[in-house]
């Protein structure tokens, strides 16, 4: 059972998917902004290029740290208060990383956005678990991710824009004024709820922080061409804490995730097919500007132009995933979808420097659409089915299984890329070879992770798509 400190609103209801919404487009506009400017900071900062990972890291392993525990913090100190000091704590992060006269300072302020960037989607999503009717939370969840997927698309433009025409600090300090924004409708508009849930699991926050914390290093330093040895060092840490954690979970009164969440059907074919599918869906769009760049020789801004049609697409997608799922059911959708965005990423493959710019624009159009619609139905009917005693946790379990997946997903495309790379040595000219193999094989990964989906049950999701009248508070 939840509690707030104030009753809901009609407006609240209205105003809270686009609180959420600020949110997300903080959080995925920094991250596709940065690595744009990484050698323009790495010259002003009198630092190798090579070095400058370490700002990626230090982000990543404060939001690898942080997820877990947003579900805990929002059930002891209420929804609004946690999004508020989230928000505040990532804008603060991009003000002293603007400032940073050094690595090491930009290194702990990147650390420092990272603890906001972990809770504020969380904890915003998770106001709107509580707030709505089921019938209604997809609605909501849709309107609160539309920005979000503009972030990545607008991202590595707005970088270059900045970095070629003003500074790299602006990349940091365009976060300031959205963040207001963020901080006042959040205190305004956001309720505080609050759980039950009050004892602190140090041992399970252990364990789950430090497995996630390993799998990013490991994957990171995949991505990087480090020890190999030392990256499956680490994954294999990775899993083995996650089992340590199982059996602690069976013995503790209150874990941090309770294991009773993989006892719901949507919920756990939801993060299996979030982890697997997304694999080559979170792939593709790390790839595609890496062939414009690489392969066909495009400038970082004309790459960046190029993907537009992804965030045309997804925008216009979201105004049709509702009827669409309503119509033809979670398990439909989300077998015959995912085929469609492994197709669509092995028709990658097939471009070349020549192709068509309508024929391009054609496929990624399609691949935004269709990302569109399986990032929310997989979202929605994950969360489908979570009873109020058990949404924080299964929220946050969520956040953090779409963080490793995000992750696995990038150095799967990185390493695929590697691999094909070694093969094609001796015909140097061929460099979209090793681009056109990996859009192979991560679309076929897509395809099969259909199979997942196929557990559902025909009926399940049923609670989503079922009109009301009325939206009030569950």
């Amino acid at each position: 059972m939840t509690n707030t400190n104030q009753s809901i609103s009609p407006l609240m209801l209205r105003m809270m998917p686009w609180i959420a919404a600020v949110a997300f487009f903080m959080q995925t506009l920094d991250t596709s902004i940065l690595n744009t400017a990484l050698p323009s900071i790495a010259m002003d900062l009198d630092e190798s290029p090579l070095n400058m990972q370490s700002a990626v890291i230090s982000y990543a392993l404060a939001v690898a740290l942080f997820i877990p525990v947003s579900g805990f913090f929002s059930d002891r100190f209420g929804t609004r208060n946690v999004f508020v000091a989230a928000v505040f704590l990532f804008s603060t992060g991009s003000l002293l990383c603007a400032l940073s006269p050094s690595l090491v300072m930009l290194d702990i302020a990147r650390v420092i956005q990272g603890i906001g960037g972990a809770m504020m989607v969380p904890v915003s999503r998770l106001a709107l678990i509580k707030s709505f009717k089921r019938s209604d939370f997809l609605a909501a969840l849709n309107a609160s991710t539309i920005p979000g997927l503009v972030g990545p698309v607008v991202g590595p433009v707005l970088g270059g824009y900045l970095v070629e025409y003003s500074s790299w600090h602006w990349i940091f300090l365009i976060n300031i004024p959205i963040g207001i924004i963020g901080m006042v409708s959040g205190w305004k508009f956001m309720p505080n709820i609050k759980g039950e849930r009050l004892r602190f699991d140090l041992a399970g926050v252990l364990f789950i922080s430090i497995a996630v914390i390993s799998a990013t290093l490991g994957l990171e330093f995949i991505n990087e061409g480090m020890n190999i040895y030392l990256s499956l060092g680490l994954i294999l840490a990775c899993f083995i804490l996650f089992l340590f954690y199982i059996y602690h979970a069976k013995r503790s009164s209150a874990p941090i995730f309770p294991l009773s969440l993989f006892s719901i059907h949507t919920f756990r074919i939801g993060i299996i097919g979030n982890l697997i599918s997304r694999l080559g869906i979170s792939a593709a769009p790390f790839l595609i500007p890496l062939l414009l760049q690489v392969a066909f020789g495009y400038s970082a801004i004309y790459a960046g132009l190029m993907l537009i049609p992804m965030a045309i697409a997804s925008l216009t997608m979201k105004t049709f995933v509702p009827p669409i799922l309503r119509y033809f059911g979670y398990r439909r959708v989300l077998m015959t979808n995912t085929i469609v965005v492994g197709l669509i990423i092995m028709a990658m493959s097939l471009l070349n420097k020549d192709s068509s710019t309508i024929l391009f624009g054609i496929l990624l159009f399609c691949l935004g659409a269709t990302n569109s619609l399986q990032f929310t139905s997989m979202n929605s009917i994950t969360l489908a089915d979570l009873p109020n005693d058990l949404t924080s946790s299964g929220n946050s379990l969520m956040a953090v299984n779409q963080q490793l997946a995000i992750s696995f997903g990038i150095a799967c495309g990185a390493v695929l890329v590697r691999v094909f790379s070694y093969q094609s040595e001796t015909i140097p000219q061929d460099v979209t070879h090793a681009f056109k193999m990996s859009f192979i094989v991560l679309g076929a990964l897509t395809c099969l992770s259909s199979l997942i989906f196929r557990q559902l049950y025909p009926q399940d999701g049923q609670n989503l798509t079922v009109k009301h009248q009325s939206s009030s508070k569950q």
